[in-house]
C-alpha cells in the first residue's frame, strides 16, 4: 500500500522529517509543504538527508517560492491541483501534524 508523506513543519524546529524518513516505504512519496520546505536549503543536514534516499520528492511550488528557495532537480515542484492528484494516486494520506 502506497502512502502520500506530507510534511508542513520547519525541520529545524523538531524530527518529523527524521521520523518520517525512517518510515517511508519504496512505494511511498514525501510532500513538502510550508516550512518544511526549508529542507531544500543546499548544504543542510535535512537537505542532505533528502538526497540521500533515493525517494518521490515533491514540492509546494508556491510555498518554496514564498521562501525564496529554489527547488532541485531531485523535487518536482506541484501547485494546489496536483496536491490533489497526488492524494488521489496514493492509497493514504499521512499528514505529519
Amino acid at each position: 500500500m502506497s502512502t502520500l508523506h506530507v510534511l508542513s513543519h520547519s525541520p529545524f524546529g523538531d524530527d518529523r522529517l527524521t521520523s518520517c524518513l525512517r518510515l517511508i516505504g519504496a512505494d511511498d512519496a514525501l510532500l513538502l509543504t510550508g516550512d518544511a520546505v526549508y529542507a531544500l536549503q543546499p548544504g543542510t543536514a535535512p537537505f542532505n538527508a533528502l538526497n540521500a534516499r533515493n525517494l518521490k520528492l515533491f514540492v509546494l511550488a508556491e510555498d518554496a517560492q514564498a521562501r525564496a528557495l529554489e527547488i532541485p532537480d531531485t523535487a518536482k515542484a506541484i501547485d494546489y491541483p496536483a496536491f490533489v492528484e497526488l492524494s488521489i494516486h496514493y492509497d493514504k494520506v499521512n499528514s505529519w501534524l
